[in-house]
């Protein structure tokens, strides 16, 4: 059964109709080694992957999987050994630095598992902030940051400090944060790691409800709830895809050492 949304998660909107001709996300023989006490370390082995627009696909897989890995390379966050990488038919593989970051500023929000907010700011001043790079007035940035809170529900917490706020709420602001230049794809690590029962699920339905807005989201995570949300479901291991059943005998195994 899908789970009921609060009020304030059902006011976001639809900016980014569907497109279903070409993969939003496509990945060929992606590949990220690096060296590690004399040992060559495979993060991703060989990658072919093809993500549709304005789907909700989660990630699965243990520490050391390449989950990660695998959203800091689709978020031009890191660059791989070898492969490509397109994402609504942009090549991020043959961008330089600068125009990577720009592509990265329009079209992509980030939400990590540490929050990432400035611990001197306001939740306001947090989320505000990123449209500084983007040459929008401060009244501007005050009005849509302040909007973007609401609907998080965080209406009246706007003048508070991370400090002052609780993990699920510091992550609201993460995410309204992500939203702030409208991105069409979201992307998110970890997103409930560092969260409560309640606050993760909390956090997991506004998510779900991003999606259903017209966003393409993936999260990467080991919390087997966020799969329930899901529209398509990826699984790694030792930076490879399997199926979900050798990824279930593989984690049961490592589970019974």
């Amino acid at each position: 059964m899908e789970p009921c949304l609060p009020r304030w998660v059902a006011r976001l909107h639809n900016p980014h109709p569907s497109n279903m001709t070409n993969p939003f996300i496509r990945i060929v023989g992606l590949k990220k080694h690096y060296q590690m006490g004399g040992q060559t370390v495979r993060a991703l082995d060989g990658l072919d992957l093809e993500i549709a627009a304005n789907t909700f696909t989660v990630v699965m897989g243990p520490s050391g999987s390449g989950k990660s890995t695998l959203l800091y390379l689709l978020g031009g966050l890191d660059r791989a050994t070898a492969g490509e990488i397109m994402i609504n038919g942009e090549r991020l593989h043959e961008m330089d630095e600068n125009t990577l970051a720009l592509f990265r500023r329009r079209t992509m929000g980030f939400v990590f598992q540490s929050f990432n907010l400035i611990q001197s700011m306001s939740a306001l001043e947090n989320v505000a902030f990123p449209m500084q790079f983007a040459g929008i007035s401060p009244s501007q940035r005050s009005q849509r940051a302040r909007g973007l809170l609401g609907q998080v529900g965080l209406d009246n917490r706007a003048d508070h400090r991370p400090s002052e706020l609780s993990g699920g709420q510091q992550q609201r602001v993460a995410i309204a944060r992500a939203l702030v230049n409208d991105p069409s794809l979201i992307l998110a690590d970890e997103p409930t790691g560092n969260l409560d029962t309640s606050s993760g699920v909390t956090v997991m339905q506004l998510l779900s409800d991003l999606h259903r807005s017209g966003r393409t989201v993936l999260v990467v995570t080991h919390d087997p709830r966020m799969m329930r949300f899901a529209t398509h479901k990826i699984f790694l291991l030792d930076g490879k895809m399997v199926s979900e059943e050798e990824y279930q005998s593989a984690t049961l195994e490592t589970a019974s050492i």
